[in-house]
């Protein structure tokens, strides 16, 4: 945030969890976060019934104002030097400015994205002033070679993903991208492997915001380096938000069965098998939403059960993660199990006390789907064990304890 030149450290609290701007009318969930009203209420308007935060289930929907912390963002922001932020007025000087070469631009970009965090208006302002984001990706087209600085490719990437995500820019961006991907795909790898946390963090969401065709996602996937770069970040990184965000981008991504392959053949199952160990609920469920779109190819099942880890962590998460996990680690099973009868599969199912869950599971109230599929394992099972389960009849509404 900045002020008269200065930048502002915004405290952690006074941000809104979903728009990471400075709340203006704080309310709390009955899980004691509080969000800005307008954006929890968006959340909860598009059928969310957890909180973004915790990704706890919401007992209640409903919020009550948070007076007290009103309070003291609205002491805060009295403390502040007297004078507004950039002006719309100067921004438009500031964008003229960077007409005038490299140099133009690269005092200028700071500035810009300072104006384009600091609220929903300064981001429509720009996403709405004339040319503004033509040349912003313009200079993308224009920067190459040896000599480009990461930083400046940092800070149009985060300019371009703030006014796209919000205000229907895309179909510019993503023109740009198909007329010069010889040209931007290196320099996302470049900022991927040299850029902070931060910036390979806002890459891998804008790879996920353009990823909307088939030719785009295509194009992601065969660059040199790029799906390994995010591969990499899965792998090793323990940021729960850029997890979240590099899981998101694959799941976008893995719809054609070439992509899947070649994730497969990369070595995602294994890194996503470890990642289900210890992870928070949602990287979990993100997961093995992603497993289960692997598990569509030979190449991805055949390597699922050849992964004892990742086999028995499926089983072992199948419940009390979310409706979600569970629909998509009952899936996976079903479709190793009983679609295609892999012996490795039930096997590592029976050894991890599976038939336990998917008895359990049936007598919950799961979605139809799974409560099929659950009925179609225990027949599986029940056949492998030869009838170890002879009195058990699929229709029972309960496990009898003895």
């Amino acid at each position: 945030m900045g002020r008269d030149g200065i930048i502002v450290t915004i405290p952690s609290f006074f941000k809104c969890p979903i728009s990471l701007d400075v709340m203006k009318s704080p309310v709390s969930l009955c899980t004691g976060i509080s969000y800005d009203r307008s954006s929890i209420q968006t959340w909860l308007d598009d059928g969310n019934n957890t909180c973004p935060a915790t990704m706890q289930v919401l007992e209640s929907k409903e919020f009550v104002p948070n007076r007290t912390l009103h309070r003291l963002i609205n002491v805060w922001l009295d403390s502040l030097p007297s004078s507004s932020a950039v002006s719309p007025r100067q921004v438009r000087i500031l964008i003229k400015n960077m007409e005038n070469g490299i140099s133009g631009y690269l005092d200028q970009l700071p500035k810009i994205l300072s104006f384009a965090k600091y609220s929903d208006e300064n981001r429509k302002f720009l996403a709405s002033f004339d040319g503004f984001v033509q040349k912003m990706v313009s200079l993308l087209s224009s920067i190459s070679g040896e000599g480009v600085k990461v930083e400046v490719l940092e800070q149009i990437i985060k300019v371009l993903n703030l006014i796209m995500s919000e205000y229907r820019v895309k179909e510019e961006v993503c023109r740009f991208v198909r007329e010069n991907r010889p040209k931007f795909f290196p320099l996302v790898v470049m900022i991927l492997q040299k850029g902070s946390l931060d910036s390979k963090l806002e890459s891998v969401r804008f790879l996920e915001a353009i990823a909307n065709d088939a030719e785009t996602k295509s194009a992601i996937a065969g660059q040199q380096g790029l799906m390994l770069e995010i591969l990499s970040l899965v792998n090793t990184e323990t940021d729960s938000k850029a997890l979240d965000a590099c899981l998101s981008c694959l799941i976008a991504l893995s719809d054609t069965r070439p992509i899947k392959i070649d994730l497969v053949r990369m070595g995602i199952i294994q890194v996503l098998g470890k990642r289900v160990i210890n992870s928070e609920n949602s990287i979990i469920e993100k997961a093995l939403k992603l497993l289960e779109m692997l598990s569509t190819t030979t190449a991805g099942r055949t390597t699922i059960c050849d992964d004892p880890i990742c086999l028995s962590q499926i089983v072992h998460r199948m419940l009390k993660i979310s409706n979600s996990a569970t629909d998509h680690a009952i899936l996976i099973l079903w479709r190793l199990c009983y679609v295609f009868c892999d012996q490795k599969a039930q096997d590592s199912v029976t050894k991890n006390n599976g038939m336990t869950k998917i008895l359990l599971l049936l007598q919950s109230d799961c979605s139809p789907i799974a409560r099929r599929m659950c009925r179609d394992l225990i027949k599986v099972f029940r056949v492998a064990s030869r009838s170890c389960l002879p009195n058990y009849d699929t229709k029972t509404t309960h496990i009898m304890p003895y």
